[in-house]
């Protein structure tokens, strides 16, 4: 007879009889069930671990329990034993009691699988056929080249940096990346009413928009980085519902009374120029937000009966996005004529077929942009950088801060142009276009540069060089405060610090091949003009003596006091040495 009086140890056994009963109804379930084999003797299943070592208590046996790794080829028995006792109070002691006639037991095995090689080497094993099965799908993948149909990215996390508000969408989600988040489907109610008025005004079935899309699904899923969970029906009905939401967002915006001749109301929450608008056009230019180009193309030309039409949405989109910009100097006569010209035609601020409306903003950002000029190198740089492959982080500094430019005697200069980016160098003089920097100037900059980072089919990453030079100006809220003074930079932020914290901010996480800039070679010029020691010494005078009109007299009134002395000084020696006769 054993006497049990330690609770934990009855708990444990308690626990192993209930797992016992469950792993029996399970192979009873499946049939699974073996006999035990006569000539090995049966083990029990070992309680857990206590304190110190215990015993397994069976019906009047005892054994030792079985290791914990047993190895692969052993087959682990486990005996049934008689029911639980109920549990007790602790101050009662539990008895249990050899029966001269054991209940029967039942054992089955359980074989652990094995990872060795099969002993017939024609025959594959499982990890091997595993390995020969990711190898051809990594092949399949190479030969299909996906990566080649790519231009809706996702932001990597090395640039998001705890930054997601700026990437990721807050108020409508376009496209399938953040369809279905909870925080945004306060706007779906709204996309369906866009719908209900598209169908009403054009007397077509939503059916007729779906088949416009469905032939198109393979390749626009090919255009989205990494895997669309959607199934195919709820894919084409995501983007018929955000592409004829964009659509009228797009035509109501971009003509007078574009919502009222719509059929909107004037207090519309949505469908408006105010209200949520500013929060909408902020989302709706993010990279992980966007819609194929052609995908609206299709739906545009359904609704307007014109198979054909084709560039229509990149003049609508680059119209809608216009209060993003950031400057505010107005168009030049060319430039002008070009988008009047492109009301009823194809707008193409590049001759190229846009990606989609990020794409065709920053194209348009980029009208007619400067060809890079290549500087001039020694032969070893020149030789070094042909063999690079890989940008270098640590040539990302273009010039020097601004502070140390006026010590070199280089000055800055607004230019009037709405070219934001065109800088020019002349005469020690550099010329910066006017930057207007808002509240949405943030994400603008982030989202176009994290564009040019993943797709490397963008022209130079010029908004990249742009940013990055800025930054470079900047280093101290004095750089912005001079910068401010000349009319460069206008903003609408707290103070100067955080402009500077911005263009900072831009730049993390950011590499490019500054070879390949288009401001490499005016930055070349600049350098070579401020290491110029003549022009860093007559800076260095016309700052300390002719800063303003009284340091001006001064200077002017010590030189000729100078003078006077050097002249009386002379004719005294000069007397000295010939007398008069």
């Amino acid at each position: 007879m054993v006497a049990v009086f330690n609770k934990e140890l009855l708990s444990w056994y308690l626990i192993t009889l209930k797992l016992r009963e469950t792993v029996d109804q399970n192979l009873t379930k499946s049939g699974a069930s073996t006999p035990n084999p006569p000539s090995t003797p049966t083990p029990y299943l070992p309680l857990p671990s206590t304190s110190r070592e215990i015993l397994l208590i069976t019906n009047g046996d005892s054994q030792d329990p079985l290791p914990n790794n047993p190895q692969p080829e052993q087959n682990v028995e486990i005996t049934t034993v008689p029911e639980p006792v109920p549990e007790r109070p602790e101050s009662v002691p539990l008895i249990i009691s050899r029966t001269p006639s054991p209940p029967p037991t039942r054992t089955f095995s359980i074989s652990p699988p094995s990872l060795r090689l099969p002993n017939n080497r024609n025959e594959p094993s499982s990890w091997v056929a595993y390995i020969h099965q990711k190898l051809n799908q990594a092949r399949a993948e190479e030969a299909n080249n996906p990566w080649g149909k790519l231009s809706i990215y996702r932001v990597p996390k090395t640039l998001r940096d705890g930054d997601d508000k700026s990437y990721v969408p807050q108020v409508v989600s376009i496209g399938p990346i953040h369809h279905g988040k909870r925080k945004l489907r306060e706007m779906e109610p709204h996309k369906w009413r866009a719908v209900h008025r598209v169908l009403e005004r054009t007397g077509h079935e939503i059916e007729r928009y779906i088949e416009a899309i469905r032939p198109l699904e393979e390749k626009i899923r090919s255009c989205y980085e990494g895997r669309i969970v959607l199934r195919s029906d709820e894919f084409i009905l995501c983007l018929v519902l955000d592409g004829t939401f964009v659509l009228e967002l797009f035509r109501g915006a971009t003509i007078p009374n574009g919502f009222t001749l719509l059929g909107y109301s004037r207090n519309d929450p949505v469908f408006s120029m105010c209200g949520a608008m500013h929060s909408v056009q902020r989302d709706m230019i993010m990279l992980e937000n966007q819609i194929p180009l052609f995908v609206l193309d299709r739906l545009l030309s359904v609704q307007s009966n014109r198979p054909d039409q084709k560039g229509h949405v990149a003049h609508l989109a680059v119209c809608f996005f216009d209060p993003l910009m950031p400057t505010d100097v107005p168009l030049q006569e060319r430039d002008r004529a070009r988008m009047e010209m492109s009301i009823n035609g194809f707008f193409d601020p590049l001759s190229d077929d846009g990606l989609h409306c990020l794409d065709a903003f920053r194209m348009s950002l980029l009208r007619t942009g400067p060809k890079p000029e290549p500087p001039p190198k020694r032969a070893w740089l020149k030789k070094w950088s042909q063999t690079r492959r890989v940008a270098d982080k640590r040539r990302q500094q273009f010039i020097h801060c601004v502070s140390e430019l006026r010590e070199a005697g280089i000055r800055c200069r607004k230019m009037n142009t709405d070219r934001f980016w065109d800088v020019q160098f002349e005469n020690g003089v550099l010329k910066i276009p006017r930057i207007l920097i808002h509240d949405g100037t943030k994400s603008l900059f982030l989202n176009l540069i994290a564009f040019e980072q993943c797709h490397l089919d963008t022209s130079r990453n010029m908004i990249t060089s742009y940013v990055i030079f800025m930054d470079n100006l900047i280093n101290s809220e004095e750089d912005v405060r001079y910068l401010h003074d000349r009319g460069i930079i206008e903003h609408w932020l707290g103070n100067d610090k955080d402009v500077s914290d911005l263009f900072s901010r831009l730049c993390q996480e950011v590499v490019f091949d500054f070879n390949d800039s288009y401001l490499s070679s005016l930055s070349d010029h600049v350098n070579k003009y401020y290491n110029n020691r003549w022009s860093t010494w007559f800076a260095s005078l016309k700052h300390n003596y002719f800063s303003n009109p009284w340091a001006i007299i001064s200077f002017f009134a010590a030189s000729v006091l100078l003078l006077l002395t050097f002249a009386q000084t002379f004719y005294t020696v000069y007397s000295y040495y010939v007398p008069p006769s």
